[in-house]
């Protein structure tokens, strides 16, 4: 499963803004675990929308980008409706699909490049879990959006009822990261799509990002 290289302006993109709080920041995985199940509820509130659906039928395009605690307030009033993800001192809310060339000032004004979280000794672990390539050396929020995009593509294609025992469990998600042999090995055993990067920032065209893990399979 693969991005779109070129985004046309009219293309529907996924925000997903993540608070950052600089004096007391969440670890580098608490971040990417909320950003990805952030994304999957605001799809889950309203699937039925013609812009979710006109979305999933492209390249599922995503925008995470970091807000100070402030900025973070202001996005949730902007946005009321909007349920926000948290997983230990991190927290997200994924938006609607908006044009890619007509975000709210709000939005558009927050920065995408250059998100950066501390790492942690814990692992975090969970039934569900994003691996994700770490011999490709991505910043926060690149992993971040490749954590959503996977996490997302395991939703199209998972069973009915794993979903829905996922989410009776609030939709826990860990977070692993393999050096390139074992996750290219792993990958065999994807519960969902395998991720392919579009190479539009950070990484070449096509580097393999990430899947979904789940304990079950």
């Amino acid at each position: 499963m693969t991005e779109l290289r070129d985004r046309d302006p009219g293309e529907l993109v996924q925000p997903i803004i993540l608070r950052i709080d600089k004096e007391d920041p969440s670890s580098e995985d608490e971040g990417l675990s909320a950003v990805a199940r952030a994304a999957v509820i605001a799809y889950l509130q309203n699937p039925q929308n013609p812009d979710w659906q006109q979305w999933a039928s492209q390249a599922f395009a995503k925008s995470v980008r970091r807000a100070n605690p402030k900025m973070f307030a202001k996005v949730l009033e902007m946005f009321p409706e909007q349920m926000v993800s948290e997983v230990g001192k991190a927290q997200a809310v994924g938006l609607p699909p908006l044009p890619a060339a007509d975000l709210p000032k709000l939005i558009a004004k927050l920065q995408v490049s250059g998100t950066q979280l501390p790492k942690a000794d814990e692992v975090l672990n969970a039934e569900i879990n994003i691996v994700l390539n770490k011999s490709l050396d991505m910043s926060t929020g690149k992993a971040a959006a490749q954590a959503a995009h996977a996490l997302f593509a395991w939703l199209t294609e998972a069973p009915a009822k794993s979903v829905e025992a996922w989410l009776q469990s609030h939709a826990p998600v860990g977070i692993r990261h393999l050096p390139r042999k074992d996750f290219e090995q792993l990958s065999k055993q994807a519960a969902g799509p395998v991720i392919h990067d579009a190479g539009r920032t950070e990484i070449e065209p096509g580097s393999v990002t990430a899947f979904v893990m789940s304990k079950a399979s």
